[in-house]
């Protein structure tokens, strides 16, 4: 699942939510790497969404549901939810909630004691949701992840670690929580502690979680460069995969957990790998020039994947692998889009293993121009043949691409949703 987060680490101490415990991370102390404090040995979820009471502002900023222009507030997280139905913000104040289609904020919570949110996990669409403090005047300590129920406007659990966290993955009966160099899986009910792992050096806090109920699969970087590492939890199987020589920049996991796509540092390469055997499945090429890769997602029946990156052009790439998938009678390359994929595919492929990968690697089917200077998350709309498209300057696109004949996208919304005339 994509998500965009702006890090920065401020001295601390900083404002702490729990008068019993210590505010300062670094301060050295007798707890373990996961220690975990629940407020609540039993988490309530209503499974509605969280606008579904009256919508409450605590920022005296806002008269009759518009923000002046002077108290808009510096983004520091972007991020979807499970589905791609809705995404949520983290800035210097608190954190929002939009619905992807239509393009709606339902939701704002601005906070007191600074109010900075660096890192927002939704939960579906429902009232609960994990939230890790950021910028320069956090609201929580950055090494805690605080289970936020909306109904209450409070926070019901915490888990505290020795450093700080990185990324948040939720998955209906698991949270997942990544550090720069472990990850922790915890059962959502209780917060008790289920599985560790270590991992090499993840700034990014890279991490991916099928979202099929019933079979979960995690993904996250291994302990060599290039290397990722899969776990399937219902046949308690770890598979390694060496997906790249440079160190991974980025990855995504489809629905269903089959499916992983990753990139590497050189960005020009994605590669598409069967989760159970690791076998590569498909090469795709963004470009000839390095690129950081920002976002990767796959569609929902995994027949199409699209990838961001700083070269400010979105592309959208057609997969031609078929997986069995119990309930999907859908071929996954079965589509009129093989129309498109013979456009992209280079027509010199009949001698590929004598030519370079530049030329048997295949190229995306459509594309879409942004301006660069911003990053940008993408993942694919719930309407046919869309994608949307979030950026940390605040923008919202949503495009169509033609799956028969490929080419530029077009585009059919935008919005600046940090801006005034875009707020309830």
């Amino acid at each position: 699942m994509a998500t965009l987060s702006a890090f920065s680490t401020p001295s601390p101490p900083w404002p702490n939510p729990n008068p019993s415990s210590d505010p300062n991370p670094n301060a050295k102390s007798d707890l373990p790497d996961h220690e975990e404090r629940s407020q609540r040995t039993e988490l309530e979820d209503v499974d509605s969404p969280p606008n579904s009471r009256p919508t409450q502002n605590f920022n005296p900023n806002i008269q009759d549901g518009r923000l002046s222009p002077s108290s808009v507030p510096s983004l520091l997280h972007i991020s979807f939810n499970q589905d791609y139905g809705c995404f949520a913000t983290g800035t210097d104040r608190g954190f929002r909630v939009y619905t992807c289609d239509p393009f709606r904020e339902i939701f704002r919570r601005d906070l007191d004691r600074g109010g900075g949110i660096g890192v927002v996990e939704m939960r579906l669409v429902s009232n609960l949701m994990a939230l890790v403090g950021g910028g320069s005047d956090p609201q929580y300590p950055l090494n805690k992840v605080m289970i936020w129920d909306d109904y209450e406007s409070r926070c019901i659990g915490e888990l505290s670690f020795r450093s700080e966290v990185r990324a948040v993955r939720l998955q209906l009966d698991r949270i997942v929580v990544v550090l720069e160099q472990k990850i922790f899986v915890y059962n959502f009910a209780d917060l008790k502690l289920l599985h560790q792992m270590e991992t090499i050096a993840n700034p990014k806090g890279l991490c991916a979680v099928s979202q099929v109920a019933g079979s979960i699969v995690l993904v996250c970087p291994g302990l060599q460069k290039g290397q990722v590492r899969v776990e399937h939890y219902a046949s308690k199987r770890t598979k390694f995969i060496a997906a790249h020589e440079s160190r991974i920049a980025s990855f995504a996991l489809s629905m269903d957990g089959q499916l992983l796509a990753t990139a590497s540092s050189k960005g020009t390469l994605v590669r598409i790998y069967n989760t159970m055997d690791g076998v590569l499945l498909q090469e795709l090429r963004r470009g000839a020039d390095r690129a950081e890769i920002y976002s990767m997602a796959f569609s929902s029946t995994a027949q199409w994947l699209v990838v961001s990156s700083d070269k400010g052009t979105v592309h959208v790439f057609s997969l031609k692998v078929n997986l069995a998938s119990p309930g999907n009678d859908k071929s996954r390359g079965a589509s009129n889009s093989n129309l498109a994929v013979a456009s992209s595919t280079s027509s010199l492929s009949f001698i590929k293993g004598v030519l370079p990968k530049y030329f048997s690697s295949e190229w995306s089917v459509a594309q879409f121009r942004l301006p660069e200077g911003s990053q940008y998350i993408v993942a694919f709309g719930h309407q046919k043949n869309t994608v949307v498209i979030l950026g940390m300057d605040g923008s919202f696109y949503r495009c169509q691409f033609d799956a028969v004949s490929g080419g530029e996208m077009i585009q059919l919304e935008y919005h600046n949703f940090l801006k005034p005339e875009n707020t309830m």
